[in-house]
């Protein structure tokens, strides 16, 4: 059934979104926000994995006072639900990543904007804290092969108000989106990298980022990032508690347990199956958050009870963006991720 805004069949919840944005974006574009890698099994998984996590509930406790609030990185959040980097929002609405910090800001938990933001992480910075003047905004990161272009994202990042810096660690390449190879997906003219120069209208969009990305990154680099702001670093894309220590003895204070949302390489575990290890192999020295397959307020529980502190969604929120912008996207964090 076709999903009419403002009718009785507004979307009650982020499946229901997502089937209102495939119906109203162009094919390629929904390809671009919702498919994965290669055959799409871990994509799939991520869905499963929390299916077969079973909820054993007790009875008669008083839940008349709950508080759902924590804290990321010593700041105070309202809502344990948080907003994951992801490229392109103004793909999804005209007001793009402005209507979804304005949001998260609103909703009072963290946001974290995308190094391929179709907005400029300043502009981005002063919707945040035009919305919430206490607002929680991260910055995610890629250690680029010219270097002088990481550092001045950090510095813009830094002046701008960012909290911490959330380094992108499971992508050295691009990986193999299929859906992507074959609409010959680009960034539509009308949109940029904003926090970059102009790009090629003619370039395709897996050659640009390749041009950027760095294959030979290692641990070092992380040491090296480090040294050069005093920002916290979360290290996104860990799956293995070996790599999780490894985070940690290199400075990290943030775990982000992540498969890319299984657009990096096809066939790693769901992310909620990788949580428990992480967050014990982690101990009490750094924070451990998921992002990958969270859809509902079930889901966010599995995740919190496993040990996450906060979870992190993308695509619900590019599907509540595409349905009403600011209003779809709060729609998605207050209500559909907490019921």
């Amino acid at each position: 059934m076709k999903i009419v805004p403002g009718s009785d069949a507004t979307p009650l919840n982020v499946l229901e979104f997502e089937e209102y944005a495939r119906e109203y974006l162009p094919k390629s574009t929904m390809d671009y926000f919702a498919s994965g890698s290669d055959s799409m099994e871990t994509l799939k998984e991520n869905r499963e994995a929390f299916k077969r996590l079973v909820l054993h509930p007790r009875v008669l406790r008083d839940v008349s006072k709950m508080d759902i609030s924590t804290t990321l990185l010593g700041h105070r959040i309202r809502s344990p639900v948080c907003v994951a980097p992801s490229s392109t929002h103004r793909m999804a609405h005209p007001d793009g990543e402005i209507a979804s910090t304005s949001a998260a800001a609103k909703a009072d938990t963290c946001f974290v904007l995308s190094t391929m933001s179709t907005t400029t992480l300043e502009d981005v910075a002063t919707a945040s804290s035009a919305a919430n003047t206490n607002a929680l905004r991260w910055f995610q990161l890629y250690v680029f092969k010219d270097r002088k272009i990481t550092v001045g994202l950090v510095r813009r990042a830094e002046k701008a108000g960012y909290k911490a810096i959330v380094l992108t660690v499971d992508a050295p390449v691009l990986g193999n989106r299929e859906a992507d190879v074959r609409n010959h997906f680009s960034i539509p003219k009308r949109l940029t990298m904003a926090n970059f120069g102009p790009q090629n209208a003619t370039t395709d969009y897996a050659d640009y980022v390749s041009d950027l990305y760095n294959q030979t990154l290692s641990w070092k680099d992380v040491e090296w990032l480090k040294s050069i702001t005093n920002l916290p670093i979360v290290a996104k894309g860990i799956l293995t508690p070996e790599d999780a220590v490894m985070a940690v003895e290199s400075g990290c204070e943030g775990v982000l347990v992540s498969n890319h949302g299984a657009r990096q390489l096809d066939g790693v575990a769901a992310t909620i199956d990788a949580l428990p290890a992480i967050v014990q192999a982690v101990g009490d020295r750094a924070e451990v958050y998921m992002d990958g397959g969270v859809r509902r307020g079930t889901d966010v529980f599995k995740a919190l009870a496993l040990g996450a502190r906060a979870v992190f969604v993308g695509r619900p929120v590019l599907f509540g963006l595409a349905h009403s912008g600011e209003a779809g996207v709060s729609s998605v964090l207050r209500s559909s991720m907490l019921n």
